[in-house]
This record gives C-alpha cells, sequence and structure tokens, in this order.
C-alpha cells in the first residue's frame, strides 16, 4: 500500500480561517463552550494540531465538559482512542502520536468510526497521514508561554465553514 505523502494543507475558500489567541485556561475553557454550542458538530471531523504541551488535550477536555460528558476524561495517547457518550452523541478522542505507520489507522479499523454518525476529535492527524478523511476544521495551537496560546482555525468542509461563522457570531 502506498499512502500519498500528507503536506498538512487543507483547501481553503476565502474567509474559510480564522485567528484568536487565549490568554488562560479559562479563555480556552470558554472558547471550548462556544464551539459545543454549534450545531454542525455533532457529525465533524476536528484535528488538533501543535507541539507537545500546547494544549491539544485541554481543548479536547473542555470541549468534552462543555458536551456533558461527566467522570474521568483520559487522553487516548496510550489507547489510541477513547470514545465517549453524551445526550445522544457520540464522540471519539484519537490521538495518533505514537503511530509509526499511517497503515496503522487502517489496521485499527478506524475506518468504520469515521463513517458513523458523531463527533471525531483527532490529535496527531498526520501520522495517519492520507487514510483519514478531509478535516471539517483543523485546529492549530501554539504555546507563546506558560498561558497564552496563539489558535489558528482552518475550515475544509462546509461543515468546517458553519463551524467558522458560528464561532465569529
Amino acid at each position: 500500500m502506498t499512502v500519498a505523502p500528507h503536506t498538512g494543507q487543507i483547501v481553503e475558500s476565502p474567509g474559510a480561517a480564522q485567528a484568536t489567541t487565549w490568554r488562560s485556561e479559562d479563555d480556552t475553557a470558554a472558547w471550548a463552550q462556544r464551539l459545543a454550542a454549534q450545531p454542525a458538530l455533532a457529525n465533524a471531523f476536528i484535528t488538533l494540531h501543535g507541539d507537545l504541551g500546547a494544549g491539544k488535550t485541554t481543548l479536547v477536555r473542555h470541549l468534552l465538559r462543555a458536551l456533558g460528558v461527566q467522570g474521568r476524561i483520559k487522553s487516548p495517547t496510550y489507547a489510541v482512542v477513547e470514545p465517549h457518550e453524551t445526550a445522544g452523541l457520540s464522540v471519539w478522542h484519537f490521538d495518533f502520536y505514537r503511530f509509526d505507520d499511517p497503515r496503522e489507522w487502517e489496521d485499527a479499523g478506524f475506518r468504520d468510526i469515521f463513517a458513523s454518525p458523531g463527533l471525531k476529535l483527532a490529535e496527531w492527524p498526520e501520522k495517519a497521514a492520507a487514510l483519514t478523511p478531509p478535516a471539517d476544521l483543523a485546529i492549530h495551537i501554539e504555546a507563546m508561554d506558560e498561558t497564552e496560546r496563539q489558535v489558528t482555525l482552518r475550515a475544509g468542509t462546509a461543515t468546517g465553514r458553519s463551524l467558522l461563522q458560528g464561532l465569529s457570531a
């Protein structure tokens, strides 16, 4: 099996990107609350990009709490995927950091999960290369210091553009 090299670029239309700054974890939580309120989120595929410690998992935890997930929210770093159910919404949180070969995505049977309804959140999506579907929304997080994060959002689909529009309203 040959895998196309992943360039990390997303086809964009004008107005399909936004930038914001989170100055504290409270800002991250508030932003996650706004994202959770978007109806288009229910069947979105969101990728999270950034260095180790940038805040990808922290964002996901705040988003899952905003969606109503109760109990402990574990990072899927070792399990690769952690499923969550809340208020009729299925959510899968992926972390592909430990993948050595993009084919591991296929071997793990993730194609079936991505074909089913629900929200999919993926950290380190580049490790699965071109095997994942196109991201509806790519969230790029850059740590400026201990608390401040520079965030760039890029829509890759109509669903992503709908999410961006809802967030900017």
